[in-house]
């Protein structure tokens, strides 16, 4: 086994050693896989932080790469807020807002200039990390537990990129759009609250 697959292995060791312990698991270990399975569990947060992977792949260079690396900094900060009890009104809409907004903007082939995307993509990125922040469960860190939920960030906008990049074909454009508009479609259940 080469060393890639061996540092995969070893994550997907580290990431899934606490949900498999018998007990609570606390501090250092604790924090990082409450963090990053945090993000994992809600479909509210998996579709946003794919669709910013998707647009970044839709819209290209530099946006593939400038978008996802806005939202988990933005996040971070949104995170900061929240473990401070910062208080930030409608964080739930504003999370269910950014799956319709992200989804329609590559549903729509939205194509605005990098800075608007990424001020859309950082205003959203706000109200994901407050959401995680206040949910900081109290036994962990807020160090360990902020570097999972942004692992975990960066590994869903990078299933989003790998989809996206299929728009370099015809038909893989109108694969993108599509999800785009699922994910949009899906953000509109979470604001009715039939999702």
């Amino acid at each position: 086994m080469n060393a890639a697959k061996q540092l995969i292995v070893a994550l997907f060791a580290l990431c899934f050693a606490g949900i498999a312990a018998a007990h609570e698991v606390t501090g250092i270990a604790g924090g990082f896989a409450s963090g990053f399975m945090h993000p994992l569990l809600g479909w509210d947060h998996v579709v946003a932080m794919v669709a910013v992977g998707l647009w970044g792949a839709f819209l290209g260079s530099p946006s593939i790469w400038i978008l996802p690396v806005v939202f988990p900094l933005v996040m971070a900060l949104g995170g900061a807020l929240g473990v401070a009890g910062v208080p930030l009104p409608a964080v739930e809409t504003g999370i269910a807002l950014s799956a319709v907004v992200l989804g329609a903007m590559v549903a729509f082939a939205a194509r605005p200039p990098l800075w608007v995307a990424a001020v859309v993509v950082g205003a959203f990125a706000v109200f994901h990390g407050h959401a995680h922040g206040t949910e900081l469960p109290g036994a962990t860190s807020a160090l360990t537990y902020s570097i999972g939920f942004v692992l975990a960030t960066g590994l869903l906008h990078l299933g989003g990129i790998a989809f996206g990049l299929l728009v370099r074909w015809p038909a893989g454009r109108v694969a993108v759009r599509a999800g785009g508009g699922m994910i949009a479609l899906a953000g509109v259940g979470f604001l009715s609250g039939v999702v």
